[in-house]
């Protein structure tokens, strides 16, 4: 059961460095509503043959439909503020950023669920802090809260990074009385309908095909790598503390960062590339110390 789950983990944190490469792509070219929609509509479609047969247990499950809507609810505002953040910003700045969804993550599994952490642990997550606070600002040495030493799209993944710990809590509390696959079909499913409702009363619906022509390649990989993400990940849950599955998927970072700098030739100060680098490290550490 260990094993799987850290199997698990692993297979989403690969998949989320690139999704949130392919993400950023598919939100500069079609918006960030459009790419929301591409990732629900494909998780509806295809996970759909694989939990048809559990859909009336949303309703007999208690809790769960309630569950699973609030986890629709978080999920929506979070991948707004990520997806919004992914669009404005350099993704070597707002990876590490976003990362600050793993100790608050760690906090709500400890303060709801009893989960409990070392202080080599603590140390860790402290690191990460350090880390993600010199990659925040543009000038080095000042970390007062002044609009211009932030980068673009920084604050908006600090935002993003807080809900983003919410949705993690709830996906995984959702998967656990329901199943992993209902979870995740019923979120982006969910996703889809929200998306598709807004794109049609501000009468760009009309977008999505021509989206789809425009940039397929960018529109499937955010599509199925996202998807691919949160199922792994729901099912390392229901395996492993959530804080655990959390720690080792948030290593993601790595890897979505080098993408950003490698193919994207992102610049940055050197005290955000030391940020970076004490970010990872911090991460990593951590997905040893709890795996």
């Amino acid at each position: 059961m260990q094993l799987a789950g850290t199997f698990f983990a692993i297979a989403a944190l690969v998949s989320w460095g690139f999704g949130d490469f392919f993400i950023q792509r598919t939100t500069r070219k079609a918006g960030i509503f459009n790419a929301l929609f591409y990732i629900g509509a494909t998780g509806a479609v295809l996970i759909l043959p694989f939990v048809w047969r559990e859909l009336g247990s949303v309703f007999t499950i208690t809790n769960g439909l309630l569950l699973l809507s609030l986890t629709v609810l978080v999920s929506v505002f979070s991948a707004l503020f990520d997806f919004a953040a992914l669009k404005q910003g350099k993704i070597s700045v707002v990876e590490p950023i976003l990362a600050l969804e793993l100790p608050i993550t760690i906090g709500l599994s400890m303060l709801l669920l009893g989960e409990r952490f070392s202080l080599a642990q603590w140390l860790a997550t402290g690191t990460v802090f350090v880390g993600v606070m010199l990659v925040m600002t543009e000038v080095h040495g000042q970390l007062h809260l002044h609009r211009r030493m932030f980068e673009r799209g920084a604050i908006l993944a600090g935002v993003g990074a807080i809900a983003m710990a919410l949705t993690n809590f709830m996906f995984g509390i959702a998967a656990r009385e329901t199943s992993p696959l209902l979870t995740v079909w019923f979120v982006h499913s969910s996703l889809a309908v929200v998306m598709f409702v807004y794109l049609l009363f501000k009468g760009q619906a009309g977008d999505i095909l021509h989206d789809l022509k425009r940039a397929p390649a960018a529109i499937a990989a955010e599509s199925l790598f996202d998807n691919a993400a949160w199922i792994f990940y729901t099912m390392a849950m229901t395996r492993i503390p959530i804080a655990i599955a959390t720690a080792i998927g948030e290593s993601y970072i790595a890897l979505a960062v080098l993408l950003g700098i490698i193919v994207n030739r992102e610049k940055l100060q050197k005290h955000q590339f030391q940020g970076i680098v004490i970010a990872i490290v911090g991460v990593a550490s951590l997905s040893y110390l709890t795996a």
